[in-house]
């Protein structure tokens, strides 16, 4: 990335419905083989958020607004808008960008999805955003919203996490008012694992939707090699391009799926993942893209000036993204933290 336009990151907003479930009381756990409901409790994930009826678009409306509030921002003054979408939209055809963008009055933005890449989605945003923020003088303020909703009955995706509900949403700008600098980031995917997890929706009632994983051993074993390897290769890649030393990273954070996974990247990796992850999942559940969000801002609270982050990510499609932050003072990003 070029040095000529830096990309501040912040404020990060997030909002999650009022109505917690506790796991061990999810009345789908009761259906499950043994082995099967003892994995479940055993993920680190204490509660998760209900949304009820209410829509991915309702829940990132939510966070987005609470972002501009934040920022001090009118819709209006948006430049992009860029919906991180959900893997099971409310309608086919339909724009959930644009539906987003009407509800904001963000009329003068440039209004567009971004999705495909599972949670690692939001790193696509970032890296359009980035782009459209450093190719266009006339962009300043791009909106970035992810938002999270169950998409079939059961909130236990074996073999892996538990889900929740909930949405976060983030302004990247040109030298704005932020927490964090975006210094660089890198994603890469994999098409070999395009269909490891998968819904069968075509012929079924949503209320049938199951969430399948079509070689549990290909997703225990075989991934977690190659993503071992990925996120070895592009931790060294994306610090050597920027001349900087493992040991000059403060703060590792990652997506929260199982206490398992925070154990497993810390030992392959060599690295302390920053407890606000597990706090949040404990709290939360897995998240998807929005995981990463809630992550950095709760991180940035104990984060020095001039600290910097690796923040990675991946999902099952297969993709991988790792972002490098530095956390900004007060003089340079308007933080008053």
């Amino acid at each position: 990335m070029t040095a000529q336009r830096r990309i501040t990151v912040g404020p990060v907003a997030t909002w999650f419905p009022e109505r917690r479930l506790a796991v061990d009381q999810l009345p789908e756990l009761a259906d499950l083989p043994a082995l099967r409901r003892e994995h479940a409790l055993s993920l680190g994930v204490d509660t998760v958020r209900d949304a009820g009826e209410a829509s991915e678009v309702d829940l990132a409306e939510r966070a987005a607004r609470a972002a501009l509030d934040r920022a001090g921002l009118d819709a209006a003054d948006v430049d992009a808008l860029l919906l991180v979408q959900g893997r099971v939209p409310e309608y086919l055809l339909a724009s959930e960008a644009t539906r987003l963008q009407h509800r904001l009055g963000a009329h003068r933005a440039f209004a567009t999805g971004v999705g495909d890449l599972g949670c690692v989605s939001v790193s696509a945003a970032f890296a359009l955003g980035s782009a459209l923020l450093r190719g266009d003088p006339r962009c300043r303020t791009v909106l970035v919203v992810a938002a999270a909703r169950t998409p079939t009955r059961a909130r236990y995706r074996p073999p892996m996490t538990l889900l929740g509900d909930g949405a976060a949403a983030v302004l990247l700008t040109v030298d704005g008012e932020g927490t964090h600098e975006l210094v660089d980031q890198i994603v890469r995917s994999d098409g070999s694992y395009a269909d490891l997890f998968r819904i069968d929706y075509r012929d079924l009632p949503s209320r049938d939707w199951v969430e399948e994983c079509a070689d549990e051993p290909t997703y225990s074993f075989r991934l977690a090699v190659e993503s071992r390897k990925r996120f070895a290769a592009l931790n060294a890649e994306l610090l050597a391009r920027n001349g900087l030393a493992a040991s000059r990273v403060g703060t590792h954070l990652t997506q929260n799926l199982a206490a398992g996974a925070f154990a497993f990247w810390q030992e392959a990796l060599d690295v302390e993942i920053d407890p606000v992850c597990r706090r949040n999942l404990a709290a939360y559940g897995h998240l998807g893209s929005v995981d990463v969000l809630i992550n950095l801002t709760d991180a940035a609270a104990t984060q020095a000036p001039g600290e910097h982050a690796l923040v990675m990510n991946s999902s099952p499609v297969a993709a991988w993204s790792t972002w490098l932050l530095r956390r900004l003072g007060e003089r340079e990003g308007g933080v008053s933290r």
